[in-house]
């Protein structure tokens, strides 16, 4: 049994498909003998024409919500400063050791799982530095 490649299908092709669908003229059976396309795929496009046809009428270009980079660039300043501040009272209080930022944090001194098989004891474990 040879492998079969996977078919791409144009745009146009998957618009005729869908529109022949809506028009209801055949079946989803008879669409899939003509078109030689699964009837589930026929569905699926029928579905994607109906949801999307009003972009048609708003000139083509689906309008997103405007970024606002200096609100994104005021909550990196506030969420940096609030690490430096965390970072800052955990030092001070013992729960963190300097030069041990981005470590997971044990209050019970459990080792926890290694990320990289290079640090890994022989049971795939290892204490933190």
């Amino acid at each position: 049994m040879a492998k079969s490649t996977r078919r791409k299908h144009s745009s146009a092709f998957k618009a005729k498909v869908a529109l022949a669908a809506m028009a209801g003229d055949k079946t989803l059976a008879e669409l899939s003998q003509q078109f030689e396309v699964h009837p589930n795929q026929i569905t699926n496009w029928k579905r994607q024409l109906s949801e999307r046809a009003a972009v048609v009428f708003d000139g083509g270009i689906a309008t997103e919500p405007p970024i606002d980079v200096k609100a994104l660039h005021a909550k990196i300043g506030q969420l940096t400063l609030e690490n430096d501040f965390l970072e800052s009272t955990l030092t001070k209080v013992g729960l963190l050791s300097a030069g041990k930022r981005g470590t997971r944090l044990r209050s019970d001194n459990r080792p926890y799982p290694c990320t990289s098989n290079k640090k890994a004891g022989p049971t795939g474990w290892h204490k933190p530095r």
